[in-house]
């Protein structure tokens, strides 16, 4: 992506937050150039910048900080805003936490989609990674690795046999994470729930917005893939590079990682400038958003 772009027009959404349970309005409308991502929270008349050093509270989702005000689950319309190449936009939100819509980032496309994209011509410089970076905890672990152009190769296991050992690699294109990525939602297992509840979380989860696996089984209706829960970390993992401000060209491997590790991950490449550059990319023709799969389209225009 050559140049920096912003949506055309204001959406907006609405609903509950999947851990705190508060109903919210989100709005999506334009920035100037070099303003980056930015999440207003309207109600308390506090910016927070969608920045690594305001990455907070990690456990279940990634939530941001600043001023006394927190915006939380950003993660999914931060994957939606990257994903489709929108470098400027503000998020206001009037509430707490992001709504949890239906579990994916396939709302905030389609309202991204409703909106159009704007080229603004100002460029938009990319990292490039000159060595690896890596961390790892127990048994699980990430690696940014030098690439050009950003590929995700991602695993998870989990004992469930509604889950078990999952698998994801390629590149990431705006397309494709239209179509391959954005449609998965989180999920949750059902043996969890008092626990999350006790630390209170969780208090929006319904099976209308989460993939819920009961044992060996999903009990909340048919998977939109069959790898499903693997594609949602790579939703995961994209809103949490968002934090870095820049696209990066890396080849992303990942395994059993999480949102901690994910962001644990860029503030070690920030840390370490001399593996990394900033540089200008090569200019290409304006980015077009192209539709979803007609599958999708019904959705679009019922949203």
């Amino acid at each position: 992506m050559a140049w920096q772009c912003t949506i055309r027009r204001a959406v907006s959404t609405s609903g509950v937050g999947i851990h705190q349970g508060e109903q919210a309005k989100l709005t999506i409308r334009p920035a100037s150039p070099c303003t980056g991502i930015v999440f207003v929270r309207t109600d308390l008349d506090e910016a927070i910048p969608a920045r690594t050093e305001n990455a907070h509270d990690l456990a279940m989702a990634t939530s941001l900080a600043r001023g006394g005000a927190a915006a939380g689950t950003v993660e999914h319309v931060l994957a939606a805003l990257a994903g489709l190449g929108v470098s400027n936009a503000f998020v206001d939100l009037d509430g707490p936490e992001v709504p949890i819509l239906d579990g994916s980032a396939l709302p905030f496309v389609q309202m991204i989609q409703r909106a159009g994209i704007e080229d603004q011509r100002v460029s938009l410089a990319e990292i490039r990674l000159k060595d690896v970076i890596r961390v790892a905890d127990g048994g699980r672990s990430i690696e940014l690795r030098p690439a050009h152009r950003l590929t995700v190769d991602y695993r998870i296991h989990f004992s469930s046999a509604a889950v078990g050992e999952q698998h994801f690699s390629g590149p990431l294109t705006p397309e494709r994470f239209a179509t391959a990525i954005a449609p998965a939602r989180t999920f949750g297992f059902l043996d969890e729930v008092e626990a999350l509840r006790a630390r209170g979380l969780g208090k929006g989860a319904t099976l209308e917005n989460c993939i819920v696996v009961d044992g060996e089984r999903v009990v909340s209706g048919e998977l939109r893939f069959a790898d499903e829960f693997v594609r949602h970390k790579v939703l995961d993992l994209l809103g949490d590079l968002a934090l870095l401000e820049y696209p990066v060209r890396a080849g992303v491997v990942a395994n059993k990682a999480g949102h901690a590790l994910h962001v644990a991950a860029i503030q070690k490449l920030l840390e370490t400038p001399e593996a990394w550059e900033l540089v200008e990319p090569d200019r290409v023709a304006p980015f077009t958003v192209q539709p979803l799969r007609a599958d999708w389209e019904a959705d679009a225009a019922a949203g």
